[in-house]
């Protein structure tokens, strides 16, 4: 759904997932400015890159993308420790930070942390005493450290629950979409996708909420595949496997697979934008590379 005004500029993103030596992270950090992402993103996630000091070896490497966590759990962080974390961080590269945030939905690894899971109902209830209280520390004049950019970091949330994209609503710059939500019967984390019709239901529940918004969120959607092929069929086919619930034609509608040939690709996210709202686009570390020709194509649109 397109703005009175016209469709919102593109942003694109990287959430680069593998951990690397100094030397190899900022290489790749480097590497994402050259191919001309617009955010350097790390999501949070045990085995994967500690989110602060990532965000702040990425600033020392680059110059002009934003920094960004994609997302944080919230159930991984006290909101007081949290808000000296993201202060700091935003000091540390000049006033770069988007701050990702997420309600969590990996059991396994707050088993492992020794924290607790709870119910989906308490993990929303966390986020949102995270959220209003990062905006009351932050906005303090007497809480130090102070982040460099006021009134605040942007706040980007994560999420496609009804209690979330209130939330969203309420209190994000970004609204950030799932292509895919968690299997309640996996303690793993285990990611089932959402259809096109699905997502519309959601984006329009959200725009909902939104309506009395002054300023319109920017929204975003994580992609989880992007191959250019002439063999859409034969690239879909183990995820086919994966969710046999799914006919071909539906997986391959899919708006978090870009599967396809180059020009196919770029309908399909001009085609998004005009449907769902989706102007800031996320990829996957893996597909990097393969999102590039993209971007050059719709840098400007």
């Amino acid at each position: 759904m397109s703005r009175p005004d016209g469709p919102r500029p593109f942003r694109f993103g990287v959430n680069l997932m593998t951990p690397a030596p100094a030397d190899q992270w900022r290489a790749k950090c480097r590497r994402a400015e050259e191919l001309g992402y617009d955010v350097i993103l790390v999501p949070d996630h045990l085995g994967m890159p500690a989110p602060f000091p990532a965000l702040v070896a990425a600033a020392e490497a680059t110059e002009r993308p934003r920094l960004g966590t994609f997302v944080l759990n919230a159930g991984f962080w006290n909101p007081a420790l949290l808000a000296r974390e993201v202060a700091t961080t935003d000091a540390l590269t000049g006033g770069r930070l988007e701050l990702g945030l997420g309600a969590g939905y990996v059991q396994a690894e707050h088993d492992t942390a020794g924290l607790p899971f709870g119910s989906p109902r308490e993990r929303v209830d966390h986020l949102r005493r995270t959220v209003e209280e990062l905006e009351r520390l932050h906005g303090s004049d007497e809480h130090q450290p102070r982040p460099a950019q006021q009134p605040r970091v942007p706040l980007l949330i994560g999420g496609n629950g009804d209690r979330v994209l209130r939330l969203t609503a309420e209190h994000a710059d970004i609204a950030a979409f799932g292509g895919a939500y968690a299997d309640p019967e996996s303690s793993t984390g285990r990611l089932v996708p959402v259809t096109a019709e699905q997502l519309d239901e959601r984006v329009a529940r959200y725009r909902k909420f939104a309506a009395g918004r002054e300023r319109p969120a920017e929204l975003n959607l994580l992609l989880q595949m992007v191959v250019v092929t002439q063999d859409r069929a034969g690239v879909v086919q183990p995820l086919l496997d994966r969710v046999p619930e799914l006919t071909l034609e539906q997986v391959l509608a899919l708006p978090i697979l870009l599967v396809g040939a180059l020009e196919q690709i770029v309908e399909q996210v001009l085609a998004q934008r005009e449907r769902y709202g989706f102007s800031y686009l996320t990829v996957l570390e893996p597909y990097m590379e393969a999102f590039a020709p993209v971007i050059e194509r719709l840098r400007g649109n």
